[in-house]
């Protein structure tokens, strides 16, 4: 996939796939589709262009984290 953009967002397969620009947003059905092919899910999970799934990977809700702490 050729991106247009400058500088190139990077592909499917780098680290910081998630880093590409967002090329459509419907953020009403939770997800959104990247340059680069991936669609990324409100829920942090993700949909690779060979149709490889990558689970969530969100971290602990912040007051969750606190409460830990304490």
């Amino acid at each position: 996939m050729h991106c247009p953009h400058q500088p190139h967002c990077p592909d499917a397969e780098a680290v910081d796939h998630d880093a590409a620009r967002i090329v459509s947003s419907h953020p009403e059905q939770g997800w959104y589709l990247l340059c680069n092919g991936v669609i990324v899910f409100e829920d942090t999970g993700e949909l690779l262009p060979d149709g490889s799934p990558v689970e969530p990977h969100r971290g602990p809700a912040p007051h969750n984290a606190m409460a830990d702490a304490a």
